[in-house]
C-alpha cells in the first residue's frame, strides 16, 4: 500500500511542474489562490483541511480526497476524526459516495503504513 502514496504523489509532483512550467498566469493565480486558502487564518490549518476533504468527498473527487488525506494525516487528525468526516461527507453526499469512501479508507491506511505512529 506503501506504494499507493508514492505514486500519488510523485505523480502530482511532476504535473504540477509541467503546469508551472507553462507559465500560464491564470492557472498560477488559481494555485495561488487554493495556497493561500489553506494557510493558517481564523480557522487553524487543521480544520481547513479537514473541510477540503468532506468537501472534495461530496464532490466526489479521488484525487482531492488523496490530497486533503494526506494533509489530514501531517496535520495529526485520529482514526476518529477522519470516519466523522467520511460519515458526514457521506450523509451530506449520498450513497454515490460510497465508492470514493472505499478509496479513501485505502489511502488512509496507505498512509498510515508509510509513516507509521
Amino acid at each position: 500500500m506503501k506504494d499507493l502514496v508514492k505514486e500519488f504523489n510523485d505523480y502530482r509532483t511532476a504535473m504540477n511542474e509541467k503546469i508551472m512550467a507553462a507559465d500560464n498566469l491564470v492557472l498560477k493565480r488559481i494555485f495561488s489562490l487554493d495556497s493561500q486558502t489553506y494557510k493558517e487564518g481564523a480557522l487553524p490549518v487543521k480544520t481547513k483541511e479537514m473541510l477540503g476533504l468532506a468537501c472534495s468527498m461530496v464532490l466526489r473527487c479521488d484525487d482531492c480526497i488523496r490530497y486533503h488525506l494526506g494533509k489530514c494525516y501531517e496535520e495529526g487528525v485520529s482514526d476518529a476524526e477522519v470516519f466523522e468526516i467520511f460519515s458526514i461527507a457521506t450523509l451530506i453526499g449520498g450513497t454515490i459516495v460510497i465508492p470514493h469512501l472505499r478509496r479513501a479508507v485505502e489511502y488512509w491506511e496507505a498512509l498510515k503504513t508509510q509513516n507509521p505512529s
